[in-house]
């Protein structure tokens, strides 16, 4: 997919990461510096006025599907919150060069990092699967480390990603209309790990958002950042409502299989969870 002109200028880039962050804040999904996003841009973006220190820089693996394109990304131990105040800051730039293989990457005078956030290769690993290159010009993507999502990424029977899907996705009709290749599910790994990075591709391949187990959630969406935000309160909003039934004690159903089946058809859902 791709966005149409007139592109948003630099300034627009980060208003919309900064309202995301703002937003994954207000669902309590990012307590202190937790949480990352970045965005890919296949149009060309003024932002050396704004980012004006340059270094060339290796990256942690090649992707030659990001090729000429521009990445804003959080940088690592800045909290999401204070992104939209203070975007130069807490932000930073990259054109990606020679195949892919390195970027140029620019900061502020204000920069209050080191480096890009420390999940940087899922970050530019998923961006390379999901850009297909003179096709999509923009692709977003979301961690976060919503409560009540990564609470149930701790139970056992949770961790079978039918079982989740099907106890999650029940609470309300928006959850099918939105949700409707499920939640995909990752046994845990350490963050930042190549382990954690294959596993995410993998499960990219047939869902938008993957829980990533006793840590949180990664979303992604080639429509907007703001998009990929909205997938990650849907599915804790589904989570809380899991959560509550359990504290007493699993009185309520939620909806039938009929009558979710029922709401995929009237909205020409196409969905394999409840059958």
């Amino acid at each position: 997919m791709s966005i149409q002109p007139p592109f948003p200028d630099i300034n627009t880039c980060m208003s919309y990461i900064g309202e995301t962050g703002r937003r994954i804040c207000e669902v309590s999904a990012s307590e202190g510096a937790a949480g990352n996003i970045s965005c890919f841009y296949a149009w060309d973006l003024e932002y050396k006025t704004v980012f004006s220190n340059e270094e060339i820089i290796d990256l942690p693996l090649e992707v030659p599907n990001l090729d000429g394109g521009i990445i804003i990304i959080t940088g690592s131990g800045r909290r999401l919150r204070e992104v939209y105040n203070n975007p130069a800051a807490n932000l930073a730039v990259l054109k990606i060069i020679d195949g892919g293989k390195k970027a140029i990457l620019n900061t502020s005078a204000e920069r209050l990092f080191q480096k890009p956030t420390s999940e940087f290769n899922s970050h530019l690993a998923v961006h390379n699967l999901c850009v297909k290159p003179g096709v999509d010009n923009f692709h977003s993507v979301v961690h976060a480390q919503p409560t009540f999502l990564t609470y149930l990424s701790h139970i056992d029977r949770y961790q079978e990603e039918q079982y989740l899907n099907r106890h999650i996705l029940r609470w309300e009709p928006e959850a099918i209309c939105n949700l409707n290749d499920g939640v995909g599910f990752l046994p845990f790994a350490v963050p930042g790990s190549d382990e954690l990075m294959a596993g995410t591709l993998e499960s990219l391949k047939t869902h938008k958002i993957i829980i990533w187990a006793k840590h949180g959630v990664i979303a992604r969406s080639n429509m907007s950042v703001k998009k990929a935000c909205d997938l990650i309160e849907y599915a804790e909003t589904c989570a809380h409502y899991e959560y509550l039934n359990l504290c007493n004690h699993g009185v309520a159903r939620g909806l039938s299989d009929k009558e979710i089946k029922a709401v995929a058809d009237a909205f020409d859902i196409k969905q394999d969870i409840f059958k």
